[in-house]
């Protein structure tokens, strides 16, 4: 294809956006704009698209846009943003409340529809359809008020690595409870300390007072049969005994059998991956992008690490809490067409597949979960499939856009009783005070 007639196509795929300044100045219509649009071309249109840095995804984001970009012709810009989500979360209402157009193409957590939508484009007039490919679930949580605010990029749940070899040499098997996770963790870690590993840990997972400290917790909670935050009708639920134990027993891996180092209260997810990553770890609570990384040729636990199911709590449930990203389109954009087609192209199945593959990133489309190229580079996207499709929501929806509040003081209330500055019951009567007036009553 000539220089020309590509420019020609970006044109047409922009639906002529030159044509209503060119009527303007002198009447023009879309055949003259075309004509001028191929005999003068200007330079290519440029898409920014924000993209996080967690493991692959960045690099991963940039290698996929360049596709898109090498197909249509059009320029794309990747804007890095900040790992941890609360900081994401705040960049995003700071542009978007300027009404800016500085980014086309934002990733947002599956948390923040609700919140964000206001700011969103309509994906649907765009899709064709292919939004009955992805989990219904995630398309549900993406339609505010009949308006689908984001398209599925790549869905997560909480899985819990462990090392193979080392549960092999002490004559272990993976744990299936909370009790036999601390057991195992425990004498693991004694006995590879006593053969000369001092700086060797039994758990390690995010304790920082930010969202993942939520999706942690919320595991835990569940598990114990505690519930969650706030229940579907709005009512706060979290000052529990269930709630309560559970948070205790967290608290106890770093303060009582201490398998889990103080350091953990200021990590995030790669906090976590750095020190399992090098050795020093028997166990990790992590998302599914941690596997790709721990499989490199330079990593040190390459072909020692496996994946199962978070552990069950009293109440005989293996909870994971949901997690994923999409992505929605400005309606400052410039460009939405254009933006949107570029979504719709990094959410399709082709680039879903390269994804998994490359960097283990759960497929958001049901039918990848059977391809044998993905289950050859991932095995536990087959047997953990159920965890993924039955993950446990934050209650994001029924909060709406108080939900970051919400979720702040949740893993405020935490992260106190975590840093033994406070007991999990005492704790979460507070919570409950400060949510009950935060809603208004269960009126979100």
């Amino acid at each position: 294809m000539t220089k020309n007639a590509l420019y020609a196509l970006l044109a047409a795929t922009l639906g002529f956006a030159g044509c209503g300044k060119d009527k303007s100045e002198g009447g023009e219509g879309e055949s003259a704009a075309l004509t001028k649009a191929s005999n003068e071309p200007t330079a290519p249109v440029e898409i920014a698209i924000s993209c996080g840095a967690v493991g692959k995804e960045l690099q991963l984001c940039k290698t996929g846009a360049a596709a898109w970009g090498k197909k249509t012709g059009a320029k794309v810009k990747v804007v890095s943003t900040p790992n941890e989500a609360s900081e994401r979360l705040n960049l995003y209402q700071t542009n978007l409340a300027a009404k800016s157009s500085n980014i086309d193409v934002f990733q947002i957590d599956v948390i923040w529809p609700g919140i964000l939508a206001n700011h969103m484009i309509d994906l649907k007039p765009y899709t064709k359809g292919a939004e009955n490919d992805h989990f219904k679930a995630i398309i549900e949580n993406n339609t505010v008020k009949g308006k689908l605010v984001g398209m599925p990029w790549f869905t997560d749940a909480g899985v819990l690595y462990y090392r193979k070899d080392l549960l092999e040499k002490h004559g272990e098997k993976p744990p299936t409870t909370w009790d036999e996770l601390t057991t195992t963790a425990k004498k693991v870690m004694d006995a590879e300390r006593k053969a000369g590993n001092d700086k060797m840990w039994g758990f390690v997972w995010q304790g920082k007072a930010y969202e993942g400290l939520t999706c942690d917790a919320l595991e835990w909670v569940a598990s114990y049969g505690g519930g969650s935050i706030v229940d579907s009708s709005g009512k706060v639920t979290i000052n529990n005994p269930k709630a309560a134990a559970a948070i205790d027993m967290a608290a106890g891996w770093i303060n009582e059998v201490k398998i889990t180092p103080q350091d953990v209260l200021n990590g995030a997810e790669e906090e976590a991956r750095g020190v399992f990553q090098s050795g020093n770890a028997v166990f990790m609570r992590n998302w599914p992008y941690a596997w790709a990384l721990a499989q490199d040729a330079d990593s040190p636990v390459a072909g020692k690490v496996a994946v199962v199911a978070l552990p069950k709590g009293p109440s005989g449930r293996s909870a994971a809490v949901l997690g994923g990203w999409q992505l929605a389109v400005s309606k400052y954009s410039k460009h939405p067409e254009l933006a949107a087609d570029l979504v719709m192209f990094l959410t399709g199945a082709e680039e879903q597949k390269r994804r998994a593959i490359e960097g283990a990133y759960n497929p958001t489309i049901g039918s990848l979960y059977q391809d044998a190229d993905i289950l050859k580079a991932t095995p536990f996207f087959g047997s953990l499939y159920d965890t993924f499709l039955n993950a446990q929501p934050r209650p994001s929806t029924v909060t709406g856009t108080k939900y970051n509040r919400v979720s702040v003081e949740f893993f405020n209330a935490v992260h106190e009783v975590l840093s033994g500055k406070s007991k999990a019951a005492d704790s979460l009567a507070a919570l409950e005070s400060k949510l009950k007036a935060v809603s208004k009553g269960g009126r979100w």
